[in-house]
């Protein structure tokens, strides 16, 4: 959304509302700096826009507690893993985000051979392949708002909340799901998936976080990794994708020999281990 703000007296505008979040987070812009923006009847300070009163509550500076309250406080366990912002760690969210796909798209594929499915359809058809996705998200939606990760994020030690450290409310983690498929994914779909993953990269670097946590006020924390869940990453990431394999691979070299009869030859010379074709019932 576009934003005008009047600042040393004169108006400027339009800035996008990202960069306004960004400015109200460096300090740069005070809670009472005149803005407006379509829909609003007149100016207002910042701080009385609902899209930034959030900003502001996040940058105010915490109270001293009483002395009473320091009393009753308990004391941090040391044994603990400490939690930090994690905005630059674009290597572990990718995998995390990355391993989540691979896994639920093998499990899929295997769903859709163990139902009979025409899987060879499915492949030639774009929207079956451009949409196959979406329950993912719905998935990951819930598992945020239920338990602040995903299998993904849980191995390599991501955990999102709001900036206030509260978890994600249903809403909140619906939309950012689907600013992620759309914006950050491109529903993992070809070119179109590699284009949304570089864009991602340079704005995640511009704004200091990813444009979907940016603009719905979450942030990403991390803590140590763990050997043994990194291990069981690799695993599991590696064994989904065998498993895609297994069961999509004889409907694309079957696809592909009608073009290139010796690649389906040698494939049948050296896979000899792959899931058995299914015919889908003649109605």
């Amino acid at each position: 959304m576009d934003i005008w703000i009047i600042r040393d007296g004169e108006k400027t505008g339009p800035i996008h509302d990202f960069e306004i979040r960004r400015q109200i987070e460096e300090g740069r812009l005070p809670a009472t700096t005149p803005a407006w923006h379509e829909g609003l009847d007149a100016w207002k300070p910042l701080i009385e826009i609902d899209l930034f009163t959030r900003e502001f509550e996040h940058t105010r500076l915490p109270q001293v507690p009483s002395p009473s309250e320091s009393e009753n406080t308990r004391e941090p366990d040391p044994s603990a893993a400490p939690l930090s912002l994690a905005p630059t760690r674009y290597g572990r969210r990718f995998w995390a985000r990355w391993f989540d796909l691979s896994l639920y798209s093998g499990m899929w594929w295997l769903g859709m051979w163990a139902a009979r499915q025409d899987l060879e359809a499915a492949l030639l058809n774009p929207w079956v392949m451009f949409l196959r996705y979406l329950p993912w998200f719905a998935f990951e939606a819930l598992l945020l708002h239920q338990f602040g990760t995903t299998p993904g994020k849980w191995l390599l030690g991501l955990e999102v909340h709001n900036r206030d450290g509260s978890r994600l409310s249903l809403t909140e983690a619906v939309r950012r799901a689907l600013r992620v498929m759309f914006s950050g994914v491109g529903f993992g779909w070809g070119l179109l998936a590699v284009f949304c993953q570089a864009l991602s990269l340079f704005t995640a670097k511009r704004l200091g976080s990813a444009l979907w946590d940016h603009s719905g006020g979450h942030q990403v924390t991390s803590s140590p990794l763990k050997p043994f869940r990194l291990i069981a990453l690799i695993v599991l990431f590696f064994g989904a994708l065998q498993l895609q394999m297994i069961v999509i691979s004889p409907y694309l070299f079957k696809v592909a020999g009608e073009t290139f009869p010796e690649l389906k030859a040698e494939y049948d010379r050296n896979t000899p281990w792959h899931l058995p074709q299914r015919s889908v019932p003649a109605p």
